[in-house]
């Protein structure tokens, strides 16, 4: 008889504890902190085999209802070039949204305007955002107007001076409140659009020097991104205009592997269309909009764990593809930046979602982990 007490005690005990503990978290969620606190994970976690961040990953995920779920996958942009002060603040107040890119504005205005979000996120029980930036050292002092000077990518001289650069950026970028680099550029040099924004000028310093860029970010707990995949350097036009064509083999893919092993935890996918390539052909459509390129060669055969992010949606590359949030989400894409219109993304994707459209919801819940995972990685979760 005492025996089966003492079980009975234990059980009352676990019961107890695990009810105290789902209180917790309901209660956490409704006061989100409004700046990065301590937390037991860090960004070193996130590529890690950690059975403890699984498992809050899983009990966050499994608290979410379906409509934040998908909210997690969409970034629109606030600044000079993105969405009106209305329109993200409708955006915050409904739950359609997991982060924002900080697009173009001053160092003074996006520490102000994080401030407000973070407090209405707060207010509403969201989930805290991702805030990025294309903090680039070839834009960040056009993008962020007011943060300290660096030299652009292409006038860079030595990894030295690489580190110094990636650290005054990452400096900047944790005083305002971003914690997503869309950097570096991993292109080579040729296409005008991008050339200038790489450390290509010299092509053997392409990989050390992004690598550099990138373990100086990341160790300030900032997620770093390679971009553009899987190569934008050798085609000859803009993607912002129009949808650009690699004709033939991936020549630039070989950039990539080497960021991968280090740990890079972002990857950005350009609109770019591949043809005459058995392998990769991706019919017409960008990469972006590509299973074969996000899902079977980033994922599945350089196999990259991190998040997968799109280039700009409202492009010329993508913009006028069907269903296009749907097609670059379904494909494997974690991260939705800048849709046209942040509503209607997320209303087709919910529509998807809730009839699981191809089998998209097992996509979707993978991307929304991966999500959640980073952010508890970052400490803002």
């Amino acid at each position: 008889m005492y025996r089966y007490s003492k079980l009975f005690f234990f059980l009352t005990f676990i019961s107890l504890a695990s009810c105290a503990q789902e209180t917790e978290y309901k209660v956490s969620k409704l006061k989100q902190p409004t700046q990065k606190t301590h937390s037991k994970f860090s960004i070193n976690d996130f590529l890690t085999e950690n059975q403890a961040l699984e498992f809050q990953t899983d009990s966050i995920f499994n608290s979410l209802s379906k409509k934040e779920r998908v909210a997690q996958l969409i970034m629109p942009a606030a600044g000079k070039y993105g969405k009106s002060h209305e329109t993200i603040n409708g955006l915050i107040k409904d739950g359609l949204i997991g982060g924002i890119l900080m697009l173009n504005g001053t160092v003074d205005e996006f520490t102000k305007w994080i401030k407000g979000y973070n407090k209405l996120n707060l207010t509403n029980g969201n989930l805290p955002f991702l805030y990025s930036a294309d903090a680039e050292p070839s834009l960040v002092n056009r993008k962020i107007m007011g943060s300290t000077p660096v030299k652009k990518a292409n006038e860079i001289e030595s990894i030295e001076e690489v580190e110094s650069v990636t650290q005054k950026i990452s400096t900047d970028l944790n005083k305002i409140g971003i914690n997503y680099n869309f950097s570096p550029v991993v292109d080579m040099s040729p296409n005008s659009t991008v050339g200038y924004r790489s450390f290509g000028k010299n092509p053997e310093n392409i990989i050390p020097w992004s690598n550099q860029f990138i373990q100086t970010t990341q160790k300030n707990n900032i997620i770093a991104t390679a971009k553009h995949f899987p190569g934008h350097g050798l085609v000859s036009g803009d993607t912002h205009k129009s949808l650009q064509v690699i004709n033939g083999d991936l020549q630039e893919i070989q950039n990539y592997p080497p960021l991968i092993q280090n740990g890079v935890l972002s990857i950005m996918v350009a609109h770019i269309a591949i043809e005459n390539n058995a392998a990769f052909s991706t019919n017409g459509l960008p990469a972006t909009c590509s299973p074969k390129i996000v899902r079977d060669l980033l994922r599945d055969s350089l196999k990259f764990k991190g998040l997968i992010v799109t280039d700009a949606m409202n492009m010329g590359g993508v913009r006028n593809v069907p269903n296009n949030s749907i097609r670059a989400i379904a494909a494997g894409c974690d991260i939705l930046l800048m849709p046209a219109d942040a509503r209607v993304a997320h209303r087709e994707l919910l529509d998807a979602y809730n009839i699981n459209l191809d089998g998209i919801q097992k996509t979707i819940n993978s991307s929304v982990k991966r999500m959640i995972r980073m952010k508890l990685c970052l400490g803002i979760l």
